[in-house]
């Protein structure tokens, strides 16, 4: 079918889908089309034919990504010389972007008129498909049983089948040999990442930033605009936020397009995008360890409790990593061409800035070191260039100065200044933090339970150093490129440092760090496995290795997702297993986890008085995780035991405060009876069983 046609035909569908609201389809093929097919014609566009299936896909998700930040910037900052006050509402966005998708593909159709929309190869719905398709779909089922009858049994049971995935995956050719693994990665990363997300019908922030990325988005939303000052003046948090398009644009942009709430964007569109993650680190590795071995090193990564806890309430770094793998598959790609390999950059490198700005420095960390270590080995490399750091530094330096009044980039010297302060506590282990401390065994645990599970997260760190070694001495059976393995070295030395500069590893906390380290470090522990088989062995056999990693890595994913302190009945992390009978001051106070109470109050708050000329008093966490994300209320006054309310002051109480009876403040934790004298002069004004609201009338 012609090219341009058959563009227009699938745009047709969407706009017919958009304009007239149609429920369902205006949501899957405008997902679909804005998401993949986008980013397909760009590819078309560019002549990146030399990619592979896999490849396809990623960079058909990462140029429709970058597109639609790159182009809803445009639109944004454009519109008011076209006096359109709301330049990120339906009519601009839907008008613009068919238009330039469609030109895209004229321009296609106009350069070559033989190609083709999609591969004519063979596709079967094979029976391994099928069951890798019910783990995703089990795991919202079993979300949904415990957000209704607090039941975890369907949870427990896709946490065992994603065990007996990784089995077949490894004892069995099957896959390998029908190039199943990416489409494995991804069923498993989305499942893995539903359980969790899917918990609630609201975001749980896991104490995150998201409640203050949520905020910066809706007030975007609302607005149909992006203000490039910060949201609030002077507020160095939410300046660096409203400077990131990953946060603010794209997900406007989304949510207008396909009429999805914002909270669905960050609950279940951007899981999607994230888990495509694990699958461009199967790629890359694939190349330098195998396949086998990449499957066995992806799920290493995915294992990692960070993986679904954590980062489900960074939003931005969900999509800046998807850029970073992006980029590494541009560099490490022999395929690609010279100039498809600089436009990747240059569109990916731009999206990784505007995404978030602590990976885009890591980003420029690795590359700007390989540089000087590929130098002092006396081993030029065509793939990495002194161009390529000098761009992103570019990049990185007039959007960080420039956007938000400049807020990012003081961020970064804030942080530098917290480093160098706490250098005078280099001889304090405290000083690391207490991930840190626990990682190094010198933190006591609080069960045995607790020091079984970090004993196997410790084998996975000793297999990591033996695979290090082994590539350094060049003992190991794997191959790696000089710029994957300079690449290795410098994970390692940054590991390093995180555990010797005081303060370093508290700059973005240490399981963000090890968690961004693993998309170098995780191949190490399948080499370091490898090689101690052999040495034990005395002969090659791939199958004691593989049985090995299966018998540490399979536990550990069973303790770090809680499935063994549920079935222990013992005490547990993990919201999805074991939230139904968590203390309210972890579930509601660390997490952040919310209710519909809490949730219908601040949204009456937000209906019937001006945030602006609020005199407001909340408890810190009540702030953070329900007023900033539910009423839009980013600032009040804390209650503590001094607190003296205004006149005209109003008091908000959630769930935790009216419920649970506690009010937490700082490392304070009252009964919100040993604060009742507060309330003694005061109104109420609103109840709902869950939340209250008081207010000081004079």
């Amino acid at each position: 079918m012609n090219f341009t046609l058959l563009a227009l035909f699938l745009q047709i569908i969407t706009c017919f889908a958009v304009f007239f609201d149609v429920p369902i389809v205006r949501q899957v093929v405008g997902f679909f089309f804005f998401t993949f097919v986008t980013g397909f014609i760009i590819l078309k566009l560019l002549k990146l034919d030399e990619l592979n299936w896999v490849e396809t896909v990623l960079f058909s998700l990462g140029h429709s990504i970058a597109f639609l930040m790159i182009a809803g910037l445009l639109i944004n900052q454009l519109g008011f010389l076209f006096a359109i006050s709301q330049p990120l509402s339906l009519t601009p966005l839907l008008v613009v972007l068919n238009s330039i998708i469609l030109l895209f593909a004229f321009l296609v159709q106009l350069k070559d008129k033989g190609v083709k929309f999609w591969s004519t190869r063979s596709f079967r719905l094979s029976s391994c498909i099928l069951f890798f398709l019910t783990l995703p779909i089990l795991s919202i089922v079993g979300a949904i049983f415990v957000n209704i009858y607090a039941n975890n049994k369907i949870l427990l049971a896709v946490l065992m089948l994603i065990v007996l995935s990784f089995i077949i995956g490894v004892l069995f050719k099957k896959l390998e040999r029908k190039e199943l693994y990416p489409f494995a990665v991804l069923m498993i990363a989305l499942a893995v990442l539903f359980h969790s997300s899917f918990i609630s019908n609201y975001i749980i922030p896991f104490g995150s930033d998201i409640p203050g990325e949520f905020f910066v988005c809706k007030t975007t939303q609302n607005k149909a605009y992006w203000d490039s000052t910060a949201p609030i003046i002077g507020d160095i948090v939410y300046g660096r936020l409203n400077a990131m398009l990953s946060i603010t644009i794209l997900p406007t942009v989304y949510s207008t397009l396909l009429k999805i709430d914002s909270t669905w964007m960050f609950k279940l569109i951007f899981p999607l995008f994230f888990a495509f993650v694990p699958v461009g680190l199967f790629q890359i590795w694939q190349t330098q360890v195998g396949k086998k071995y990449a499957f066995i090193a992806t799920f290493l990564f995915i294992a990692q409790f960070t993986f679904y806890t954590e980062m489900l309430g960074l939003s931005r770094q969900m999509i800046a990593e998807l850029f970073f793998v992006l980029l590494l598959l541009t560099i490490f790609n022999n395929k690609l061409k010279r100039i498809n390999r600089v436009i990747c950059f240059i569109i990916f490198s731009f999206a990784l800035v505007t995404s978030h700005y602590a990976i885009a420095e890591i980003f420029l960390f690795f590359i700007s070191f390989a540089l000087i270590a590929l130098f002092i080995l006396k081993r030029p490399s065509k793939k990495i260039t002194f161009s390529m750091a000098i761009f992103i530094f570019t990049i990185m330096f007039t959007w960080y100065v420039f956007i938000s009044g400049s807020t990012t980039f003081n961020s970064l010297l804030v942080y530098g200044d917290y480093v160098y302060q706490q250098l005078d506590e280099f001889f304090n282990p405290a000083s690391r933090g207490q991930v840190v401390m626990m990682g190094l065994g010198m933190a006591e645990s609080p069960s045995l339970l607790n020091t079984i599970s970090r004993t196997f997260a410790y084998i996975t760190q000793v297999f990591i150093i033996i695979g290090f070694v082994a590539l350094i001495t060049k003992r190991a059976r794997s191959y790696m490129e000089n710029e994957y393995f300079v690449f290795n070295l410098i994970a390692i030395i940054f590991l390093f440092m995180l555990i010797l500069i005081p303060g370093l590893a508290n700059t973005m906390s240490m399981t963000r760090f090890y968690h961004v380290l693993l998309f170098f470090l995780s191949p190490l522990c399948v080499v370091g496995a490898d090689f101690l088989m052999d040495f034990i062995s005395k002969k090659r056999k791939p199958i004691l290795t593989s049985a090995l990693l299966l018998a540490v890595l399979i536990p550990h994913f069973l303790f770090q997702s809680g499935f063994i302190y549920e079935v222990a009945g013992a005490d547990s992390w993990s919201i999805p297993l074991s939230g139904y009978r968590m203390s309210s001051p972890r579930l509601y106070g660390h997490y952040g986890f919310t209710d519909a109470y809490s949730v219908f109050g601040a949204r009456w708050l937000l209906e019937n008085f001006n945030a602006k000329n609020l005199t407001l008093y909340a408890d810190e966490r009540t702030l953070t995780n329900v007023l900033t994300m539910h009423a839009l209320i980013p600032r009040c006054n804390l209650l503590s035991n001094t607190t003296s309310v205004a006149d005209d002051g109003v008091v908000y109480l959630s769930k935790l405060n009216v419920v649970y009876d506690l009010i937490p403040f700082e490392r304070f934790l009252w009964n919100s009876s040993q604060l009742s004298y507060i309330f003694d002069e005061l109104n109420i004004i609103y109840n709902n069983g869950g939340s209250e609201v008081y207010k000081n009338t004079p």
